[in-house]
This record gives C-alpha cells, sequence and structure tokens, in this order.
C-alpha cells in the first residue's frame, strides 16, 4: 500500500533522474541519449544503435556520465531510428549503428551537432534541431501521447517522476464518483472512435447500469489496418492506460479491467505487462490504493486479430471465450 503522501516523496526522489529532461540543474548525469524503442524505429535497428552506443561511451570512459534510454514513438516513424540528445533536445534522425562515435565524439566531447544526422526542412532547407520544431509538430500539443517519447516505457519510477499517478490519488482523495462525471461533462472529452461518442455519457451508463459486479475494458485490438495508435500509447505509456483505467474503475464501481490487446503486438504486450507488475508491487493496483477503500485489479486478454472485435458485443464474447479457457489457453496473461 503506498499513501499519497510517499508517491509525492518517490516523485520528488526519481524526477532528479529525469532533471535533463525537465530542463533542471540538479543531476548526476552529463547526456541522456533517448532513443526510439517504438515498433517503426525497432525495425530499422533502433537497439543495434543503442549497443554501438554505449559501446562507444565505455570506449572513451563515459558510461558514468552518459546513459542511453530507450523510449517509445517519437512519431515521424519514416525519419528513424530517432535519437534526442540531452541536455538541450538536439534531434537526430536516420541514425545508423555507426553514427554512434560521430554522436559521441563531436556532440558530447567536442559540444558540436552532427549537422548531417540534423533534420533539413524538405521546403526550405532550414537546419531544425528540435523534433517538435519540425513543420509536422511546431503547431502541435501532445496530449495522450505527451510522454512517449520522453521516458523509459519500462520504467515505473519515470512515469512517476512526469506526475504519474497523481490523478489517481487526486480522485481517491478529493473526489466523488458524481464529482468525476462532472469534470468529464465540462471538458466534452468524446471517444476517438468514428461517432466522437461523449465520454461522461458512456461512463454514466456504466455507473447507472444494475449489477453488482462492474468491468472496465479497453479495446486495444486495434483492428483497421494500419492503425497505430492504441499501439503507440501502449507501447510508450503503458502506465497512462493502467492509470486511466483505474480512474474509470472508481468512478463506475468496477474493481476488475481488462486491457484487450492483439497477440500480434508484442512489444506493447510485454512493456505491458511489465507495468502492470510494477504498479502492483508499488501498490499502485491492488487491495486498498491509497489507504482507501478503492480495490482495483486489472488483466491483459490477447485477442487474434479480428477485425469485428472492434465492435463492443463481440469484443466481450472474446474476453469471455478466453477466461472460460482459463489455466489451459496461451491467451490468458496475468
Amino acid at each position: 500500500m503506498r499513501t499519497w503522501q510517499e508517491l509525492n516523496e518517490m516523485q520528488n526522489q526519481y524526477r532528479k533522474d529525469v532533471a535533463l529532461r525537465l530542463d533542471e540543474t540538479d543531476f548526476d548525469l552529463k547526456w541522456e541519449i533517448l532513443v526510439c524503442g517504438g515498433t517503426g524505429c525497432l525495425s530499422s535497428k533502433s537497439r543495434d544503435f543503442m549497443d554501438a552506443f554505449n559501446a562507444e561511451l565505455a570506449k572513451h570512459g563515459l558510461a558514468d556520465e552518459a546513459r542511453v534510454i530507450g523510449t517509445g514513438c517519437f512519431g515521424l516513424c519514416a525519419q528513424g531510428p530517432i535519437v534526442i540528445v540531452y541536455p538541450g533536445g538536439t534531434f537526430y534522425h536516420q541514425v545508423q549503428p555507426k553514427d554512434a562515435k560521430k554522436i559521441v565524439e563531436k556532440h558530447l566531447l567536442a559540444g558540436e551537432p552532427v549537422e548531417k544526422l540534423l533534420y533539413h526542412d524538405h521546403e526550405t532547407k532550414e537546419v531544425i534541431n528540435k523534433l517538435l520544431d519540425t513543420p509536422f509538430y511546431h503547431k502541435q500539443e501532445r496530449v495522450a501521447l505527451r510522454n512517449c517519447g520522453r521516458i523509459d516505457p519500462e520504467k515505473i519510477e519515470e512515469y512517476i517522476a512526469f506526475n504519474g499517478y497523481q490523478a489517481l490519488a487526486k480522485v481517491l482523495h478529493e473526489y466523488t464518483s458524481d464529482d468525476v462525471l462532472a469534470i468529464l461533462k465540462n471538458s466534452g472529452l468524446r471517444g476517438r472512435g468514428g461517432a466522437g461518442f461523449s465520454t461522461y455519457m458512456k461512463w454514466t451508463f456504466a455507473k447507472n447500469s444494475p449489477g453488482n459486479q462492474k468491468y472496465v475494458v479497453c479495446n486495444a485490438d486495434e483492428g483497421d489496418p494500419g492503425a497505430f495508435m492504441d499501439r503507440s500509447v501502449l507501447e510508450g505509456d503503458p502506465h497512462a492506460v493502467i492509470e486511466a483505467m483505474a480512474i474509470a474503475g472508481y468512478t463506475i464501481g468496477a474493481n476488475q479491467g481488462y486491457v484487450y490487446v492483439r497477440a500480434e503486438y508484442p512489444t506493447a504486450v510485454n512493456r505491458l505487462q511489465i507495468a502492470i507488475d510494477q504498479a502492483r508491487e508499488a501498490g499502485l493496483l491492488g487491495d486498498h490504493i491509497f489507504g482507501t477503500d478503492f480495490s482495483f485489479q486489472l488483466d491483459i486478454r490477447l485477442g487474434s486479430g479480428a477485425f469485428v472485435c472492434g465492435e463492443e458485443t463481440a469484443l466481450l464474447e472474446s474476453i469471455e471465450a478466453i477466461g472460460a479457457n482459463l489455466g489451459r489457453d496461451h491467451h490468458f496473461l496475468r
């Protein structure tokens, strides 16, 4: 069990580990090298670049002064593998393992960016040093994907450092379920599907439905061909999904959640399971979360890529069928 005060203490402790990314001054390392670990960049051999970079750091005696971090997707997958170097947030694109030597010797040791690896605007030919200054991003504000490419998705400490689980703690201590519904109503938040259905109405229907046992289900099956929305969140910021589902559980009166995700997404499934295990160990899932009366469990169900399971009744039928085979079906994870 964790208290809200303990969460705040953990956040203060962990912020020092990500201070370079927060533009803060109290940090132990000189450099952090963030390397995209999303599916797109992994297919472009970003892990090979990480290995090469760590080898170069060791070769120059910098292993204790710099850290290479695998993140979720930055976006701009066609420009991958993508690397961002802190301090400064210098953005390199289409890097190869052989480029690790150039970045270490020129950027880290000589203090000069490797211009060849910087992004050049296709129209103006301007050299752009930061990812968010590129034409694709400079007018955008990331919300659902705000932590993707900014944190190591396999470390709960980094999620907590970036205000993770603070919303859940605040909801459990300061809001009733009706308060949460009022916030949703005022926000105008809608689903991302074609119908744009009101989140407030969906959660209200669930809260007011009869029955003692209720469930929160996250449909991350992503059946549309070529879709990459759910996968990016699960790969890059899985704790955000866990925290949001726990808030939904509190609001509608559910103590059990399921994430339904296709088995063809091994990176997303693996990182989500790591995050669930970490949250349980930290007392952020399970019984009496933050010392309150609210308890919430979360499990994964793996689908088989059926497009029809994007429709909710088919989705629930699939989850129930997998549950019925519990103990002998390899599609079940806990």
